[in-house]
């Protein structure tokens, strides 16, 4: 709660267009944990984490470095921007997101196969 309560411009302008499955259908998760980390933005379907990086990471490529390698050995495919291209090129990361999603996970919610979700109406006897 915290976090989510000192998030950034950057942070809140892109939850604005995640949240809900406006991205075309695909469900982002904030400020989610995984293991030791706590990412900004996750689809566990597509298992594609977007983190969002202020000047301060600058100063810290070698652990931003690390912690996508890490995320990576999990299984999850991370992609950065800066606060500045979040709140400027708002469209084109957007675009950029969704090109990965799609590349990761074509179908963001598929349809029920056979026998799924199905109303069964019960025998009378």
């Amino acid at each position: 709660r915290a976090l989510h309560a000192n998030s950034t411009d950057a942070e809140r302008c892109l939850w604005y267009y995640l949240r809900n499955r406006r991205m075309s259908g695909y469900r982002f998760r904030r400020q989610m944990p995984l293991g030791q980390y706590i990412v900004d933005f996750v689809c566990l379907r597509a298992r594609l984490i977007v983190e969002i990086d202020g000047g301060q990471h600058t100063d810290l490529l070698l652990d931003d470095l690390e912690r996508t390698r890490d995320l990576a050995r999990r299984g999850f495919r991370v992609i950065r921007f800066w606060n500045n291209e979040v709140l400027g090129e708002t469209e084109a990361v957007l675009e950029s997101i969704l090109e990965a999603l799609i590349q990761a996970c074509p179908d963001p919610d598929p349809l029920p196969q056979a026998g799924e979700g199905e109303v069964r109406e019960l025998a009378e006897d």
